[in-house]
C-alpha cells in the first residue's frame, strides 16, 4: 500500500507520515523505484502512534517507548508491572500521568478560586 493510502486507512495525511519516519517511529519498505510500502505491520503502528498521541504523549514520548508500540496492535490492553523495575514505556506513561495529575489540580484550583470570586457579595461602593 502506498502511502496517500495508508494515511487514509491511519487517519491521517502523508505528510504525518514522513515526519513519524523522520523521527524514527516508523520504518516502511521501498520499492524498488523508491516509493514507500506500507503493509499490515506498518498501519497497525500507525494507528498505535496516533492513538498515543491522541492519549496527550507527545512524538518524543511515543519514540522513546516505540519498541513497544507492537503491543498496541493487539486488542488487550498493555499492563506494565510494578514488582519489576519500570520499563522505558513505563516511566514514559509515568511521567505523562503526573503532568496531567499537575495540570488537572492547577485548573481546578483556577476553577474554584474563579467560582469563588464570582459568587461571592461584591463590596460596597463608598
Amino acid at each position: 500500500m502506498r502511502i496517500g493510502d495508508a494515511a487514509a486507512v491511519g487517519g491521517t495525511t502523508p505528510r504525518a507520515l514522513r515526519f513519524y519516519e523522520q523521527r524514527g517511529l516508523l520504518t516502511p519498505q521501498r520499492s524498488a523505484s523508491g516509493q514507500r510500502e506500507y503493509g499490515a505491520e506498518e498501519l497497525a503502528r500507525i494507528r498505535a502512534i496516533r492513538e498515543l498521541l491522541a492519549l496527550g504523549l507527545t512524538v518524543a514520548d511515543v519514540r522513546a517507548c516505540a519498541d513497544k508500540l507492537h503491543l498496541l496492535a493487539v486488542e488487550q490492553p498493555v499492563r506494565c508491572s510494578r514488582a519489576r523495575p519500570a520499563s522505558p514505556a513505563a516511566t514514559v506513561v509515568d511521567r505523562r500521568l503526573a503532568l496531567l495529575d499537575a495540570e488537572i489540580a492547577r485548573l481546578t484550583a483556577l476553577r474554584d478560586a474563579l467560582a469563588t470570586r464570582l459568587s461571592s457579595d461584591p463590596p460596597p461602593r463608598p
